[in-house]
């Protein structure tokens, strides 16, 4: 039987980079799978496989997290409860931050694992809900796309998003969820408290419970702030997801006309685009797509960073026990076990975590050098956003600013343009 020619690609690059042998894998399978011209399934009345089986990956994230769950009269008081914690944070982060925020708090609940499953599972949807939309059966032809679109390939994706989510619902504490790719308006997001989790942790570490949930209120409510108070940042970020899928789609146009040539692309990214701090993930992308991607990770850097600085800032203040939990928290994080930290990698959750600690440098480095109101000016609008260059340098960005103070103004409607360096959708 004749080898795959991604297989072979992958053989011969296994000592400079192990990426190509699960994309050489995955393509192998594919293409054996299209040669073999295997029957397909009759058509099920639903029409045909979408990329996912949102009600598979639901039901198997639910069934790894079924304790726990709130009767609704916990339900009742933890919501009140929470709400109380929220409304207790608010005037000290609009003190520190200069900002107001709309009021909309009253959307703050205390969730199980289920609960946090099934408003996750809803929101994944309506994001990939446009690349569900290209499905490539929908025309009716047998090509290598609607291999990987479905049959096993969507069992399989299926399957893994489930465990995703129920992993990630036995450790989400909090979450402050903003309906990005919704058409709700901004003043609309919803804070979640999952309560199993809270307890679990307040147990293993030995955490004084009323000052931890209040610790956690804090942080949840400063992401409240960032985006409710500055409305263009939900419209930035939504500009640049949809930018994203557009480039999806891309993929998918090369995956549905390309044949065997269109998986090929993938494994030349694989093999020679550049790891940057997505790993293998962002080695898969395009040099645009990596471009994209960068912008949203620089976003999300100053979500987090600016989130954590000002805990710190006002959490003294507000905790007489904040060092003593902080302490803790952070040293758990520390010490994930090394089935914790592959999955990390794996799922890009390492990325994550990167973004807490390079935002944070960012921003206690400009506020050392140039004062709190100095780099509040990063809500200002997208233009003022650093790069990911600046983010690890931030003597660009001061310098960048300092430029742009100094430029003469422009006059209203002249065709005047921005400085380089800006980042836009």
């Amino acid at each position: 039987m004749a080898q795959s020619p991604f297989l072979e690609a992958a053989r011969a690059a296994w000592p400079r980079d192990r990426r190509l042998v699960f994309v050489g894998l995955l393509a192998g399978a594919a293409v054996g799978a299209w040669a073999g011209r295997q029957p397909r399934p009759a058509a099920r009345p639903s029409g045909p496989a979408g990329m996912i089986d949102w009600e598979q990956a639901r039901g198997i994230a639910v069934s790894m997290n079924r304790g726990g769950a709130l009767t609704a009269p916990e339900r009742a008081r933890l919501d009140a409860y929470y709400r109380g914690l929220v409304q207790r944070c608010v005037p000290t982060v609009a003190a520190y931050t200069g900002s107001d925020l709309p009021p909309s708090l009253e959307r703050t609940y205390a969730f199980d694992r289920v609960d946090w499953v099934n408003a996750n599972v809803d929101a994944f949807r309506r994001m990939f809900a446009p690349l569900e939309a290209l499905n490539p059966a929908l025309d009716g032809k047998t090509t290598v796309a609607t291999v990987l679109w479905g049959g096993v390939n969507q069992k399989v994706v299926s399957a893994e998003l489930g465990l995703l989510l129920g992993y990630l619902a036995r450790r989400v504490l909090g979450q402050y969820d903003l309906a990005l790719l919704g058409r709700e308006p901004v003043s609309t997001g919803k804070l979640y408290y999952v309560q199993p989790n809270i307890e679990a942790i307040e147990e293993s570490l030995t955490l004084p419970k009323e000052d931890f949930r209040m610790w956690l209120a804090l942080h949840e409510t400063t992401h409240a702030f960032e985006f409710e108070a500055h409305p263009w940042l939900r419209d930035h970020f939504n500009g640049l997801l949809e930018s994203y899928f557009e480039f999806l789609k891309q993929d998918a146009e090369q995956l549905r006309t390309g044949g065997v040539r269109g998986l090929r692309l993938f494994v030349e990214r694989a093999r020679d685009g550049d790891r940057g701090e997505g790993g293998w993930i962002e080695a898969l992308m395009s040099p645009d797509q990596r471009v994209l991607f960068n912008k949203m990770q620089a976003t999300m850097c100053m979500v987090e960073g600016y989130s954590n600085h000002v805990m710190n800032a006002v959490g003294r203040d507000l905790l007489p026990t904040y060092d003593q939990i902080s302490r803790k928290f952070e040293l758990r994080q520390r010490q994930r076990s090394v089935t914790e930290q592959l999955f990390a990698r794996l799922t890009g959750l390492n990325v994550k975590m990167e973004q807490y600690r390079l935002g944070e440098a960012f921003i206690n480095r400009v506020v050392a050098e140039r004062g709190h109101s100095f780099v509040r000016r990063i809500w200002d609008g997208a233009e003022f956003l650093p790069t990911m260059e600046e983010i690890r340098r931030p003597e660009r960005w001061l310098a960048r600013m300092d430029l742009r103070d100094a430029a003469p103004a422009v006059a209203p409607g002249s065709n005047g343009a921005l400085g380089a360096g800006v980042v836009g959708a």
